[in-house]
C-alpha cells in the first residue's frame, strides 16, 4: 500500500511538473506573436523535449500502477484521468509550438496584422488551462465546470476573429500571408480551450464519476425523466 501511495504522489508530481511547463510554453508563444519576440519562440522549441520527455515518463509509471500494483476504485479512475490528462498537456505543448512557429513566420514579414485580440483570446484559454488544472489538484467539481462554461465565449471570440482577419485579407492581397498566420494562431488558442475542457471533463469524472462528454449528463437526466 506504501509503495501504491509513492507511485500516486511521483505520478501527481510529474503531471504538476508538465502542466506548468506547458502554460509557461503558451504564455511565451503568444508573446512571441504579439511582441515579435524570436527569442521568445525559441524557448518554446526548448522547453518541447522536456515536455514530450515527460509524456514519456507519466505513461510509463501510469502503466507500471496499473500492471503491478492493480489501483481500484478512486486510484483507479486517478489513474486512467493522468493518461488522459498527460495527453491532452502533451498536444497543447505541440499547439504552443505551432504558435511559436508562425510567430517566426510574422517575423519575416512587415508588421501587419489584422485588429484582433490575441491576448484577450490567449489570457481567456489560459485562465481555462490554470483552472482545469486547479480543479485536479483541488478535486473541485464546481471550478470545472466553470472550464466547460467558458469554452462557448472562446469558440464566439474565435468566430469574430476569423471574420476581422478573412476582411483583413480581402483588403489587401499582401495581407494574405500574414493573415493565415494569424487565422492558425486563433485556431491555436481555440484547440488549446478545447484541451482544457477536456480536462475539466476528466476532473468531473474523477471527483463525481460523471461523464459529461458529449453532453452525456444532460442526456442522461434527460432518461430519467
Amino acid at each position: 500500500m506504501q509503495h501504491l501511495r509513492e507511485e500516486l504522489d511521483a505520478l501527481n508530481s510529474r503531471l504538476l511538473e508538465m502542466s506548468g511547463l506547458v502554460e509557461e510554453s503558451i504564455a511565451r508563444s503568444v508573446h512571441a506573436v504579439v511582441h515579435r519576440d524570436e527569442e521568445a519562440a525559441m524557448d518554446v522549441f526548448r522547453h518541447e523535449n522536456r515536455i514530450n520527455k515527460l509524456e514519456i515518463e507519466i505513461d510509463n509509471i501510469a502503466i507500471r500502477l496499473l500492471a503491478l500494483q492493480q489501483p481500484v476504485a478512486v486510484d483507479l479512475r486517478f489513474v486512467t484521468m493522468s493518461i488522459k490528462i498527460n495527453n491532452n498537456l502533451e498536444r497543447m505543448g505541440d499547439i504552443a509550438v505551432n504558435i511559436a512557429e508562425c510567430a517566426i513566420s510574422l517575423l519575416r514579414m512587415p508588421a501587419l496584422k489584422p485588429r484582433i485580440d490575441i491576448p484577450y483570446m490567449a489570457k481567456l484559454a489560459q485562465d481555462m488551462i490554470r483552472n482545469s488544472i486547479d480543479a485536479f489538484v483541488r478535486k473541485d467539481p464546481e471550478l470545472a465546470r466553470v472550464v466547460l462554461k467558458s469554452d462557448d465565449a472562446v469558440d464566439r471570440l474565435r468566430d469574430e476573429m476569423y471574420a476581422k482577419i478573412v476582411s483583413f485579407m480581402e483588403e489587401d492581397p499582401h495581407r494574405v500571408h500574414p493573415g493565415i498566420d494569424h487565422l492558425f494562431v486563433a485556431r491555436g488558442l481555440e484547440r488549446l480551450a478545447d484541451h482544457a475542457t477536456n480536462i475539466a471533463e476528466d476532473v468531473l469524472f474523477f471527483v463525481q464519476g460523471v461523464d459529461v462528454r458529449h453532453h452525456a449528463e444532460l442526456q442522461s437526466q434527460i432518461s430519467q425523466i
